[in-house]
């Protein structure tokens, strides 16, 4: 079993997935397609561990992400990109989008997404609304009264309805108890008794529980919908272009699927049949009634000469005036009675169900014949129920095939929105897709996405990725407290991480080197104990120690202990990264000058970013892109200036003398 194999995944846990998703091979395509919330159903699978198994499965481990701050700017990113997806599903797939090895085939996707999504912008905006009703395939969880009877054991089944095998001596009779059951194998009986399905055998699972079958297309009609809209939007493209070309080859096999999915409601005689019989006795009371009326008011009108001798005789013999009686009503009964049964068969027509020669049981006052309309109710409960079944089994017949193939296509859809959410993204926040290179990290007007504010946008690099003079592998970046350091080292994070998910980068162009790593060391949180300062020191040595290509981007890790003892243990983690020839460090200090005396070297690469000044809000002046070879001063003096303005009384006298200490 393949998810056996899986780290942290035993037998035990991987019987479980296989049972829950019905197999090992529909288990794995639903973990590849990122169905999380499907995962994550399975008892004692949280969504973080579900989401960690599809990620292993689409063969992402996320060990580039080398450190807890790199994936949490992982997920921050991630967050930006799926605000424009057009689905929970999209949204839950994308979490699988990881830094990859080789990010060819990604940005041959993206760049088709984005150019469409420049030359067609309003097309991709009715994507985008069309992939709105995308869900994850899903079967009902209901079971049905349907009895699969079978020699051969069949469990598969056994969740949704009750599957017997025959023991010695029984034959099909002794099962017409139940309603609804499906013979599989030897033994049927040759006139198949209303609600049964008989199979030869157990191959075209279908049609077992057909029932089921349908529910599946019925369940899953809003999704499957917009496979048919995609297939009806194909016969007649609108335009031509490969990224619209490949949403179309998507649906081959589905060619026919709109018009199945109207028949799947659409019953024919079914809907008359059961429509008549719901109405039968209402329709056979109201003939009755008008029947009675018809009568009444017809012999209200009419009239009977009677001579004498006519009188006498029916004074003498009552028998004879009856018939005379008789004979005057009889047509008028006749005529209202024969207008009532062509009402009755006008209203069986297209039922299948013949209206009996007579519907009364008596002429005056008329009377319906209860016995002949039961039998006619009858009639058509047997016509709906065994063309319900013809009618189930035609369906099934049509639709089973289609249901693997469907699956399979929604997934390919989801997937496809992906990318129609990211070609959005990207060309909102004006990304380019960056140039991959062997090493090193340069990007031109580079925006940081996340601030909740317009960025300024900056202009760096490292290695050889960068302009001629600033390809140095090493750099100390210095400057102004809010002067954009953090943010800085933040952007080419991100600049990194897109590149290595092969999606595009805010900025204007960039060029990026394939690492094996990201490694962000984050500020410390203050001056460690022993016992944690050497395990800091320990990660740290085994990360700027290692040969495997990577980028760190390290900030102020000064604060692990005090200023004079961190800038001698910083510089011999930089000398040791700068051994490395596929490693690219840019480190956020304050102690530089500290730094590059205990390094002996006055080489080292040191960028500065500089607050000029107070505006007239107070507010820090600051050119955001660091000067290249320039140690930056801090901005601790234009901090205690705005003091001296904003505050009063004895802090503001307090500041304006620690201000004169700085001159």
């Amino acid at each position: 079993m393949v998810l056996s194999t899986l780290p942290g995944v035993g037998e035990r846990l991987a019987q479980k997935i296989t049972d829950h998703f019905g197999g090992e091979d529909q288990a794995l395509a639903s973990l590849k397609s990122g169905d999380i919330a499907r995962i994550a159903e399975i008892d004692g699978v949280s969504p973080k561990r579900a989401l960690t198994l599809a990620r292993m499965v689409a063969g992402q481990s996320g060990s580039f992400l080398a450190t807890k701050e790199a994936e949490r700017l992982h997920r921050s990113l991630l967050n930006d990109i799926v605000s424009f997806a057009s689905c929970a599903a999209t949204r839950e797939r994308m979490q699988l989008l990881m830094p990859i090895e080789n990010p060819a085939e990604r940005r041959l996707k993206v760049s088709h997404a984005m150019n469409f999504a420049k030359k067609y912008s309003e097309r991709m905006k009715t994507l985008s609304g069309l992939f709105h009703n995308l869900r994850q395939t899903r079967f009902n969880n209901e079971r049905y009264e349907r009895v699969v009877v079978c020699k051969e054991q069949i469990d598969l089944f056994k969740k949704w309805c009750r599957v017997l095998q025959p023991g010695d001596g029984e034959t099909w009779k002794d099962y017409t108890v139940f309603k609804s059951v499906t013979w599989i194998g030897s033994g049927a009986p040759t006139d198949v008794p209303d609600g049964w399905v008989v199979l030869p055998n157990a191959n075209n699972t279908e049609l077992i529980l057909p029932e089921r079958t349908i529910d599946w297309f019925r369940h899953n009609i809003r999704t499957l919908t917009v496979i048919a809209d995609v297939v009806q939007m194909s016969r007649n493209p609108p335009e031509k272009h490969p990224f619209i070309n490949e949403l179309y080859a998507l649906t081959v096999g589905l060619e026919q699927l709109p018009e199945i999915l109207m028949s799947i409601d659409d019953q024919g005689d079914l809907d008359t049949i059961a429509k008549v019989k719901d109405q039968l006795w209402k329709t056979a009371k109201a003939l009755e009634e008008q029947v009675n009326t018809e009568v009444g008011q017809a012999m209200n009108d009419a009239k009977m000469d009677l001579s004498g001798a006519e009188l006498l005789e029916a004074l003498s013999d009552g028998a004879a005036f009856q018939r005379k009686l008789q004979e005057a009503t009889t047509d008028v009964i006749n005529e209202a009675m024969e207008k009532a049964k062509q009402t009755m068969v006008a209203t069986l027509e297209g039922t299948g169900v013949r209206c009996p020669y007579e519907i009364f049981s008596s002429q005056w006052p008329a009377k319906i014949n209860r016995k002949t309309i039961d039998e006619i109710d009858q009639a058509l409960e047997t016509k709906l129920k065994t063309g319900e079944i013809e009618h189930m089994l035609i369906l099934a017949k049509k639709l089973g095939p289609l249901r693997e193939r469907c699956e399979e296509v929604v997934r390919s859809l989801i997937e496809f929105d992906q990318w129609v959410c990211i070609a959005q993204w990207a060309v909102e926040r004006n990304c380019v897709l960056p140039e991959m290179v062997d090493h090193g990290i340069f990007i031109e007007q580079g925006r940081h996405l996340l601030l909740g504010c317009r960025p300024d946008p900056v202009t760096y690099g490292l290695g050889f990725a960068a302009d001629t003079q600033d390809q140095q592998s090493l750099a100390l970046l210095t400057g102004a407290n809010s002067g954009g350091k953090t943010t800085l080292l933040e952007l080419l994070a991100h600049t990194c991480i897109l590149a290595h998910m092969g999606l595009p980068v805010p900025a204007d162009s960039a060029r990026v080197g394939q690492v094996d790593a990201l490694h962000i060391l984050a500020k410390a949180g203050g001056t460690q104990s022993a016992g944690a300062l050497e395990q800091t020191l320990v990660e740290l040595a085994n990360v700027v120690s290692d040969p495997t290509p990577k980028l760190i981007l390290a900030d102020e890790l000064e604060a692990i202990t005090e200023p004079g003892a961190g800038a001698r243990i910083i510089a011999g983690m930089l000398l040791a990264a700068e051994a490395q020839d596929d490693t690219c460090m840019m480190l956020v200090t304050h102690l530089a000058p500290a730094i590059i005396k205990a390094t002996g070297r006055q080489d080292l690469r040191v960028d500065g970013i500089e607050a000029t000044g107070l505006d007239a809000n107070l507010e820090l002046m600051v050119d955001r892109t660091p000067k290249r070879n320039h140690l930056a001063r801090s901005t601790p003096e234009l901090i205690v200036k705005r003091l001296v303005e904003r505050s009063d009384g004895h802090a503001q006298n307090l500041f304006r003398d620690i201000l004169s200490m700085f001159d």
